[in-house]
């Protein structure tokens, strides 16, 4: 059975504005109150690019939701209950290895739950039948290789766009094996290097409060190295003449990437940096169509 995804770096076309969102977890849902503000001036994005959580949020703007069925969407994908499907055959796997065929595909949780949860919202739908064009930014597993979707389908594309090595599986498509966007990519702003704006939505990870387990000692080397990874990429796109402005949040406290309680307060810090951004976003809008007019 032929995978109906298929793979490409760039569509090449020319954009406008562009969102891009990074990997977040819940404070992703910022996007959508960035979105609100923005489509109340009258200047919807016509191209999404999305990273690991920051994919799925940006799915549900580049379908054409209204904002109450958006936030409703997402909080049905985006629940703590999806980490907790455990996996018990890996615990054997991690102690005996050979002997119980530990493989490229071992993974800490069931799958099966996100999968479904995703298919069940996305159905058949197509990236390349979406109102407004979206680009789901992934991981080569073998290679380490960032490979951007631009077609097929929805549900296959945001699967892989979220498989965080160890976590979930990684997920083939046209023969490779893709995992998580943010282990190439964290703030993919060089995936719409052809819009003339583009609005950035990415967050560093937080770092563990106390290191007294081995997994946290692992988070906090894994968040260092995607924290910095996030950074050079921002600057490198800067560097290379992209008019891009980085969205950052007021947010009054520390929230966890599963904390879906928080969501309402995070889609009004959205609106409020959208609304605080409003006249630099016009003059970029301004000064990029005076430099097109002008080439």
């Amino acid at each position: 059975m032929t995978n109906s995804t298929t793979i490409a770096r760039d569509s090449g076309l020319p954009h406008r504005l562009a969102m891009v969102l990074g990997s977040g977890g819940v404070r992703s849902v910022a996007a959508l109150g960035i979105a609100d503000v923005l489509a109340g001036e009258g200047l919807r994005p016509d191209l999404l690019v999305g990273c690991s959580s920051g994919a799925i949020f940006a799915a549900t703007i580049a379908m054409g939701l209204s904002n109450k069925d958006s936030l409703a969407l997402a909080t049905r994908l985006w629940s703590a209950d999806l980490t907790q499907q455990k996996r018990w055959q890996a615990y054997v796997q991690l102690i005996a290895p050979k002997l119980f065929g530990f493989d490229a595909g071992f993974s800490l949780r069931d799958a099966r739950s996100i999968g479904h949860r995703i298919r069940e919202a996305f159905g058949a739908r197509l990236l390349q039948e979406l109102p407004t064009p979206l680009r789901v930014v992934t991981t080569e597993a073998a290679t380490g290789d960032c490979v951007v979707l631009t077609r097929g389908r929805i549900s296959e594309a945001l699967r892989a766009s979220v498989a965080l090595p160890f976590i979930f599986p990684s997920v083939e498509i046209d023969g490779r094996r893709l995992s998580d966007g943010v282990l190439s990519n964290p703030l993919p702003v060089c995936v719409a290097k052809d819009a003339s704006v583009v609005l950035a939505l990415g967050f560093e990870g937080l770092m563990p409060r106390r290191i007294d387990r081995p997994s946290r000692l692992v988070a906090q080397i894994s968040t260092s190295m995607i924290n910095n990874l996030q950074r050079a990429h921002l600057l490198a796109a800067q560097a290379a003449g992209q008019r891009v402005l980085n969205m950052e949040l007021e947010l009054d406290r520390r929230i966890g990437l599963w904390e879906t309680a928080a969501m309402p307060r995070i889609f009004e810090a959205g609106r409020k940096a959208a609304l605080h951004h409003l006249p630099e976003i016009r003059r970029l809008l301004g000064d990029g169509c005076s430099n097109q007019q002008a080439a």
